[in-house]
């Protein structure tokens, strides 16, 4: 991460792209949620996002610039910022009391300083899956994984 490591017992500063939104959250479990999901909306979003209960959330500036997107059962609830496209939170549908965070959008964070995040099994949600061992699991479909490259700074200077 860049700069200092945050303090996840206090709420971090948070925005979209073009500052429309500014919201603080506070982490329920600090960075140990980070997760990808491999469902056909977050496939193509292509966030990692951390939990924060439903109170955790506070939007300072920019409520009227949140869109709101609902798909298949219209259980979790996807907010954008209407100017930028940005996804900044949702309300899961696993764990309706949670938003998931964008951690793109938290001060000082990237999507690129895990060098391994889980990828949830959301192409069949637990929610759908009634029989079997994976009934009403989650799951994990796999990793990802960045690692940076070591040579950029020397290729930068080139």
């Amino acid at each position: 991460m860049s700069g200092p490591i945050p303090e996840y017992s206090r709420p971090l500063q948070a925005a979209c792209h073009c500052g429309a939104v500014r919201f603080t959250v506070l982490l329920s479990d600090g960075l140990n949620t980070a997760r990808r999901c491999n469902c056909s909306f977050c496939r193509m979003r292509g966030a990692v996002a951390v939990s924060a209960e439903l109170s955790g959330i506070e939007v300072l500036q920019g409520q009227d610039a949140l869109t709101l997107y609902q798909f298949n059962t219209g259980q979790a609830k996807h907010f954008f910022c209407k100017h930028c496209g940005i996804y900044t939170f949702h309300q899961r549908r696993s764990s309706p009391h949670q938003y998931g965070v964008n951690v793109a959008c938290i001060e000082g964070m990237s999507p690129f300083d895990f060098a391994e995040v889980v990828v949830s099994e959301g192409r069949s949600h637990p929610s759908d899956r009634r029989a079997g061992t994976a009934a009403g699991k989650p799951l994990a479909a796999g990793w990802l994984r960045y690692d940076a490259n070591a040579l950029l700074g020397v290729q930068l200077r080139e």
